[in-house]
């Protein structure tokens, strides 16, 4: 698909298209072998002259490493709360996925990706319109699109073995950076002071002893969250906001803006992490209240109890676990849906969740819940946190864990409202499986398997 791309930019070129300078582009191939065979095939000269200059190498674009907009533009979309588009051949299309100001993002195969570039609008109907203007009239999608006759009298460039064996036989000529970088030595690892890689404090505390099921008593809501809410939401991937509690714990630790990196280049550090955890700026928290207008405040934010005071939810959560009160999070339809990102299980047990409860889940998130100790709880019938009138200043028990857990039991959620009123609902414990019973008594997979390792 990246020939076609590059024959698409060849015939474009030709014709006399151009990428307006308003639209930005970059081409980000997963290895050094693909800049070479479209060098060797004659057609990187093309992508480059339509803007696709190669800009890195493998998570670039696709996890929010693409760069910053230009900022006449960036502050256009912003000040007129604009919803802008990208087109990407990547894997994911979350909300601010690509960019944090990017709202609308469509997958498409590399070809189709120059296309749209050329066109410079999605709202276009590429069947039917003219991609552009040409040097000799208007150009069709038809008219520059390769035939597979084309592509591949092209392919023998992309499946050279001598081009492979050239870029990856002395790879650390090719970054000296990396080359460069100290390593440690010896059977137990010296933590270094990093805002990269910190030592993370999931064994803290650590006995040979499994805990017992504990029911959940007097937690606080951190969070209410409708349908399809995506690990990515949960624990986002891409950039860091400086006014993020993920920002405020960089600057101080004297990290400048320009090298905050991404959340995804800082997973090796729990400190950032939990700090980015449901800090995702499309996110939005049920428990606030409307605007005027009916939209809902986006971002990591929620309202701290009994007082209802507005901050973000790693504040909160922290004055939560610093007062010894447990909190719980309720989500709609498909919880946690999107990447299996270990991180959004593992941030929500550091910021003290100890239960989720939703319409349903996704099957690689439930199962990490678990592995990190949290409770998936899923509704029963038609229950929901809105149908149940849920708004956030009540009080939550999750009852019944105390007589035993086995998989798939039904245990009590009570609701205690502000009114003094209580409300008990069953709901289903997606705990599926024996092992995973064991999983969650030890407190998770993590201390579970170091014991069995320590026993054996």
């Amino acid at each position: 698909m990246l020939i076609a791309a590059g024959l698409l930019a060849q015939k474009a070129v030709a014709k006399g298209l151009t990428v307006r300078p308003h639209i930005k582009t970059s081409l980000a191939p997963g290895s050094r072998v693909v800049t070479e065979y479209l060098k060797a095939a004659g057609l990187l000269p093309s992508l480059e002259k339509l803007g696709f200059s190669v800009a890195a190498y493998g998570c670039t674009t696709c996890i929010g490493n693409a760069g910053p907009l230009a900022e006449p533009i960036e502050k256009a979309v912003v000040d007129n709360d604009l919803v802008c588009a990208a087109v990407l051949s990547g894997n994911r299309n979350f909300e601010a996925r690509i960019h944090a100001n990017i709202r609308a993002n469509f997958l498409a195969s590399p070809p189709l990706v120059v296309a749209f570039a050329i066109a410079g609008t999605v709202l276009k109907d590429l069947e039917n319109d003219p991609v552009g203007q040409g040097k000799d009239g208007p150009v069709y999608l038809k008219d520059i699109w390769p035939t597979s006759d084309e592509v591949n009298a092209l392919m023998k460039f992309a499946t050279d073995p001598a081009v492979f064996g050239r870029m990856y036989s002395d790879l650390a000529h090719a970054t000296p950076l990396w080359a460069g970088i100290k390593s440690a030595t010896g059977q137990v690892y010296d933590w270094p002071k990093s805002t990269y890689i910190a030592e993370p404090p999931f064994f803290q505390g650590f006995g040979m002893s499994a805990g017992t099921a504990k029911d959940v008593k007097g937690a606080r809501i951190l969070g209410i969250f409708g349908d399809s809410v995506t690990t990515d939401h949960i624990s986002p991937a891409g950039a860091i906001k400086d006014t993020s509690p993920a920002g405020r714990y960089l600057i101080e630790n004297k990290v400048m803006k320009p090298d905050f990196n991404s959340y995804g280049a800082r997973r090796g550090n729990h400190e950032v992490m939990m700090r980015g955890t449901f800090a995702n700026v499309r996110v939005k928290n049920l428990m606030l209240p409307p605007k005027p207008d009916g939209t809902r405040v986006e971002g990591g934010v929620t309202l701290y109890q009994p007082s209802g005071e507005q901050m973000p939810i790693y504040d909160a959560a922290m004055k939560y676990i610093a007062a010894g009160t447990p909190t719980v999070v309720f989500g709609g339809e498909e919880y946690g849906t999107g990447s299996s990102r270990d991180w959004a299980a593992k941030g929500t047990q550091l910021l003290g969740v100890k239960a989720v409860v939703a319409r349903s889940f996704e099957r690689i998130h439930r199962s990490n819940l678990v592995g990190m100790g949290v409770l998936p709880c899923q509704f029963k019938g038609s229950d929901s946190a809105e149908s149940l009138g849920i708004r956030g200043d009540e009080q939550v028990d999750v009852v019944g864990l105390e007589k035993g857990i086995r998989p798939q039991m039904d245990v009590t959620l009570v609701i205690r409202r502000q009114d003094g009123t209580t409300r008990e609902v069953p709901v289903l414990l997606r705990i599926d499986t024996p092992i995973e019973v064991d999983y969650y008594l030890h407190g998770g997979i993590l201390p579970f398997v170091l014991r069995e390792l320590v026993a054996a």
